[in-house]
């Protein structure tokens, strides 16, 4: 098993100097590794370590959220509240939609099953966006009007609107009534109770760390525990099923809480956690590799796809534009906004056979196997395409369209 890591690890850290020494994304190098390595290729890794990745992304997750939220001051959060809460609902539902139509129309799935490939791709993927966004932020790019920490606090919420749609249409699929009523008024709700919690957890760590003398070290397991206890317990099924609780946001309003009112401690964490990531990315990147079965896509599939993705991300990308309307982003700002809402990974790897699984466990009837399986080469297919054009696209015109400072 640690020999698997090891070679895992390796491979990943070569791929990620081979696609910088290109001009691309490292990221790309990584996620490389991680489909050569990974079941769907060579399959060279234990299925103990497999497990683990699936795992250990969550962590991965946490730790880029929480360098967010610690770079995030009150007078920012003021000055991108609007646009950022748009962006946090307008791309994903219209994107969401999109693809619901066209995948109804195009693969002949009922509207129900298409709804749910609908919501599986309209997430965008805080595992790219994020990190990428934190790098720029640091090159002091789109400084002037805060366009990085716009799309960070957009993208942490995107995810809680996908998911909890796609579970209405799951939960149609087997036969159960969707309570729009309270999809409706708990989405909202969710966000808030997210960003409350993490508000307490932030003031108690302020509180605490004031109190209690810890080294640094102790300081960030005890945070990245707390957050992980935190988002776990919002994914339980009898909480999320009460209320979708916006866990990402509020694990970003815990850095936010402690940079406002403890800004000494706040910066030394920053970069504590910029060394953990260091090793949180490989794993997070590989794992989402493992992920990829090119295999499920075919010819017919792969174009089909293709035009089902296109009108799904010209529509994300109209949602954008609708969102930042009003606000003070010129024409490149917003074109870079729509760039960096592109990629999916994350969620796509995590939920894409999840239809399929549920056809083959019987609790999907009336779906077939078939229909499981276009959705899910679909969300491998949106993988493969929307990840390197988003990670791409931000690395090449992110210098370009944002002014720096």
């Amino acid at each position: 098993m640690l020999t698997d890591f090891a070679i895992l690890i390796l491979a990943a850290l070569c791929g990620n100097w081979l696609f910088s020494r290109c001009g691309l994304p490292g990221i790309l190098g990584m996620v490389a590794a991680g489909i050569i390595l990974g079941p769907g290729t060579l399959n060279l890794m234990d299925e103990d370590v497999l497990e683990f990745l699936k795992e250990f992304k969550t962590v991965a997750l946490i730790v880029i959220l929480i360098r967010a939220g610690l770079g995030i001051n009150k007078e920012t959060l003021n000055r991108i509240g609007g646009p950022a809460i748009r962006m946090g609902f307008l791309p994903c539902i219209m994107e969401g939609t999109a693809v619901t139509l066209t995948g109804h129309l195009l693969f002949e799935l009922p509207i129900v099953q298409a709804g749910m490939l609908g919501f599986i791709i309209a997430a965008v993927s805080p595992a790219v966006v994020v990190p990428q966004m934190l790098e720029l932020k640091e090159g002091g790019f789109g400084k002037k009007r805060e366009v990085p920490t716009l799309i960070l606090a957009g993208a942490s919420v995107d995810d809680v609107f996908a998911i909890t749609i796609f579970g209405a249409f799951a939960s149609l699929a087997m036969g159960h009534s969707a309570n729009w009523l309270k999809l409706v008024i708990g989405l909202p709700l969710g966000i808030l109770a997210g960003a409350a919690i993490g508000i307490a957890i932030g003031l108690f760590l302020v509180w605490f760390f004031r109190h209690y003398h810890l080294r640094d070290t102790k300081k960030v397991i005890l945070f990245i525990i707390i957050s992980v206890i935190f988002y776990e317990f919002t994914e339980l099924p009898a909480v999320h099923n009460v209320l979708p609780i916006a866990a990402l946001l509020g694990i970003m309003a815990i850095g936010f809480v402690i940079l406002e009112r403890y800004e000494l401690l706040a910066n030394r964490l920053a970069l504590k956690f910029q060394k953990v990531w260091v090793l949180a990315e490989i794993l997070l990147f590989a794992y989402i590799g493992t992920e990829l079965r090119i295999q499920d896509l075919s010819g017919n599939m792969i174009v089909t796809g293709l035009i089902v993705l296109a009108i799904g991300l010209l529509a994300r990308s109209g949602g954008v534009w609708l969102s930042l309307l009003g606000s003070e982003l010129n024409a490149n700002e917003r074109r870079f906004c729509a760039i960096s809402y592109l990629p999916k990974a994350t969620v796509q790897a995590a939920m894409g056979a999840v239809p399929l699984t549920m056809v083959l466990q019987g609790k999907i009837p009336q779906m077939s196997e078939e229909n499981g399986k276009t959705i899910l080469a679909i969300a491998v297919l949106s993988i493969v395409v929307t990840a390197p054009l988003g990670a791409i696209g931000v690395k090449l015109f992110g210098p370009r369209l944002l002014g720096q400072e």
